[in-house]
């Protein structure tokens, strides 16, 4: 799973019908430091995210299509989470359990 930041929207009035009902943003690949990083990609969208929401998404065709139970919808990635915070600042401890 990779964590993005939604870019925008994908409007398609004909699609494959599998695709019917399923809202599909343009999402881009974060850093751990919130920065972009790497290509924009499409992802289906399960938990309503919008635009400029941080997202958790699974990025790989296998498990996207398991995460919506359906074995013939052509998918690569899911958005499965909104992300409410990303905490990386932790106090370090030595072996001794001091801060450092």
């Amino acid at each position: 799973m990779i964590i993005c930041k939604v870019a925008g929207t994908v409007v398609a009035t004909e699609k494959d019908p599998n695709l019917s009902g399923y809202k599909l943003l343009v999402v881009q690949p974060l850093g751990l430091d919130q920065a972009p990083e790497g290509a924009t990609f499409l992802a289906v969208d399960q938990v309503d995210a919008g635009e400029g929401d941080t997202v958790l998404v699974s990025k790989e065709g296998g498990g996207a299509r398991i995460l919506l139970g359906r074995d013939r919808i052509p998918l690569q990635a899911v958005i499965v989470a909104v992300v409410d915070a990303i905490d990386l600042d932790s106090p370090s401890t030595d072996t001794a359990g001091k801060q450092a």
